[in-house]
Protein backbone atom coordinates (compact mmCIF):
# COMPACT_ATOMS: atom_id res chain seq x y z
CA UNK A 1 0.00 0.00 0.00
CA UNK A 2 0.85 3.69 -0.48
CA UNK A 3 3.09 5.44 2.10
CA UNK A 4 1.49 8.75 2.98
CA UNK A 5 2.37 11.80 5.21
CA UNK A 6 -0.52 13.71 6.52
CA UNK A 7 0.33 17.50 7.02
CA UNK A 8 -1.32 19.04 9.78
CA UNK A 9 -4.41 19.83 9.20
CA UNK A 10 -5.32 16.79 7.67
CA UNK A 11 -8.62 15.28 9.16
CA UNK A 12 -7.68 12.62 11.29
CA UNK A 13 -10.91 10.62 10.62
CA UNK A 14 -9.79 10.13 7.13
CA UNK A 15 -6.00 9.00 8.16
CA UNK A 16 -7.51 6.48 10.91
CA UNK A 17 -9.40 4.77 7.54
CA UNK A 18 -6.59 4.81 5.62
CA UNK A 19 -4.96 2.66 8.06
CA UNK A 20 -7.63 0.08 8.28
CA UNK A 21 -7.02 -0.02 4.32
CA UNK A 22 -3.74 -1.06 4.60
CA UNK A 23 -1.83 2.35 3.98
CA UNK A 24 1.06 3.78 6.02
CA UNK A 25 0.00 6.88 7.14
CA UNK A 26 2.23 9.45 9.03
CA UNK A 27 0.99 12.30 10.40
CA UNK A 28 3.02 15.72 10.92
CA UNK A 29 1.83 15.59 14.74
CA UNK A 30 2.91 12.08 15.04
CA UNK A 31 6.41 13.23 13.69
CA UNK A 32 6.80 15.93 16.27
CA UNK A 33 6.01 19.21 14.22
CA UNK A 34 2.46 19.94 14.95
CA UNK A 35 1.89 23.21 16.32
CA UNK A 36 5.18 24.83 15.01
CA UNK A 37 3.99 26.63 11.77
CA UNK A 38 6.30 24.77 10.22
CA UNK A 39 6.85 25.65 6.18
CA UNK A 40 5.24 23.98 3.27
CA UNK A 41 7.98 23.51 1.45
CA UNK A 42 9.79 21.54 4.40
CA UNK A 43 7.02 19.41 5.05
CA UNK A 44 7.50 18.57 1.10
CA UNK A 45 10.55 17.87 1.39
CA UNK A 46 10.68 16.14 5.01
CA UNK A 47 8.29 13.95 3.09
CA UNK A 48 10.24 13.32 0.19
CA UNK A 49 13.18 11.53 2.42
CA UNK A 50 10.75 9.53 4.58
CA UNK A 51 9.55 8.19 0.79
CA UNK A 52 5.80 9.29 1.28
CA UNK A 53 3.37 11.00 -0.52
CA UNK A 54 1.77 13.99 1.19
CA UNK A 55 -1.86 14.24 2.17
CA UNK A 56 -2.75 17.91 2.07
CA UNK A 57 -6.15 20.12 2.30
CA UNK A 58 -3.44 23.31 1.62
CA UNK A 59 -4.09 22.71 -2.18
CA UNK A 60 -3.05 25.86 -3.13
CA UNK A 61 0.44 25.99 -1.92
CA UNK A 62 1.41 22.92 -2.36
CA UNK A 63 0.23 22.85 -6.11
CA UNK A 64 2.62 25.94 -6.29
CA UNK A 65 5.94 23.97 -4.77
CA UNK A 66 4.61 21.25 -7.49
CA UNK A 67 4.98 23.57 -10.60
CA UNK A 68 7.43 25.31 -9.34
CA UNK A 69 9.07 21.57 -9.97
CA UNK A 70 10.68 20.67 -6.69
CA UNK A 71 11.11 17.20 -5.88
CA UNK A 72 8.81 15.04 -3.73
CA UNK A 73 7.68 11.56 -3.36
CA UNK A 74 3.98 13.08 -4.65
CA UNK A 75 1.37 14.46 -3.80
CA UNK A 76 -2.53 13.91 -2.82
CA UNK A 77 -4.32 17.15 -2.64
CA UNK A 78 -8.16 16.69 -1.50
CA UNK A 79 -10.90 19.69 -1.05
CA UNK A 80 -12.27 18.83 2.55
CA UNK A 81 -15.31 16.24 2.56
CA UNK A 82 -17.08 15.40 5.61
CA UNK A 83 -17.73 11.88 4.35
CA UNK A 84 -14.43 10.73 5.87
CA UNK A 85 -14.74 7.37 4.87
CA UNK A 86 -15.82 8.12 1.18
CA UNK A 87 -12.43 10.17 1.13
CA UNK A 88 -10.63 7.61 1.93
CA UNK A 89 -11.65 5.35 -0.02
CA UNK A 90 -11.15 8.21 -3.18
CA UNK A 91 -7.09 8.33 -1.46
CA UNK A 92 -7.28 4.83 -1.14
CA UNK A 93 -8.30 4.29 -5.42
CA UNK A 94 -5.90 6.94 -6.63
CA UNK A 95 -2.81 5.94 -6.71
CA UNK A 96 -3.59 2.65 -8.31
CA UNK A 97 -3.72 4.85 -11.80
CA UNK A 98 -0.11 5.09 -11.03
CA UNK A 99 3.04 2.83 -10.82
CA UNK A 100 5.07 5.40 -8.63
CA UNK A 101 3.55 8.36 -7.10
CA UNK A 102 7.47 10.00 -7.32
CA UNK A 103 6.70 13.53 -9.07
CA UNK A 104 3.44 13.14 -8.79
CA UNK A 105 0.13 15.57 -8.54
CA UNK A 106 -3.31 13.68 -7.50
CA UNK A 107 -6.33 15.44 -6.92
CA UNK A 108 -9.12 13.92 -4.76
CA UNK A 109 -12.11 16.42 -4.97
CA UNK A 110 -15.32 15.90 -2.51
CA UNK A 111 -17.49 13.23 -3.34
CA UNK A 112 -21.09 14.94 -2.95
Amino acid sequence: MTRLYADENFPFPVVEELRRLGHDVLTIFEDGRANQRYPDVLILQGAAVYGRAVLTLNRRHFRILHEEGMTHAGLILCTYDPDFSGQARQIHEAPEAHEFLTGKLIRVNCSA
